[in-house]
């Protein structure tokens, strides 16, 4: 196994926390209760022989990026690396589907199902997207319940983060849910 590293960063929404090795991203931690100490516990508690140290230029550029979409402005993530090594093929395959979802875009899980071509994984997807390791770089947060339901969030504040990152990513109207691809 790899050695990996994390550092923790400021953003509009807190201390957040990224997770690297040699193949890229491993993990992306949104603000854990607590602050800059629960985000810390929160990655050593999934990454615990990671050491803390200074981002490499090309997390460093992720990190931008994140910092950025949480600062309401126009934002790619699609092209950081990620180490997918441990992620479930079907769980990747899901992820693929989730970071094509550009910021002020949605879709639901039954429609990243369909794009899976498989409409009745809408479940399996939710699954998957409750599992993601990737919190923004894969925009897990995008994906939503049928009918325009927020859905769930896994990460710290459920789904009122979910709502939150949506608002940003809108602009900050008060209307989060927006139009699918």
């Amino acid at each position: 196994m790899n050695s990996s590293d994390f550092s923790l960063f400021d953003t509009a929404i807190g201390r957040c926390g990224i997770a690297w090795n040699d193949r890229g991203v491993i993990g992306v931690q949104l603000p854990e209760a607590g602050g800059e100490a629960g985000t810390r516990a929160r990655v050593l508690r999934r990454f615990p022989e990671a050491r803390e140290a200074a981002p490499p230029p090309e997390v460093q550029q992720a990190v931008d990026s994140i910092v950025a979409l949480l600062h309401g402005e126009a934002s790619d993530l699609s092209t950081v690396a990620l180490d997918m090594a441990g992620v479930p093929a079907f769980n990747r395959r899901v992820y693929e589907v989730a970071r094509r979802i550009p910021p002020g875009e949605t879709l639901t899980y039954g429609e990243v199902a369909a794009r899976l071509g498989d409409r009745g994984a809408a479940r399996a997807v939710g699954k998957a997207l409750g599992q993601n390791p990737f919190a923004l770089i894969v925009p897990c947060h995008r994906v939503l319940a049928a009918g325009g339901g927020i859905g769930g969030f896994s990460a710290g504040g459920g789904v009122t983060t979910k709502r939150r990152l949506l608002t940003i990513e809108d602009g900050g109207r008060s209307t989060p849910l927006f139009r699918s691809l």
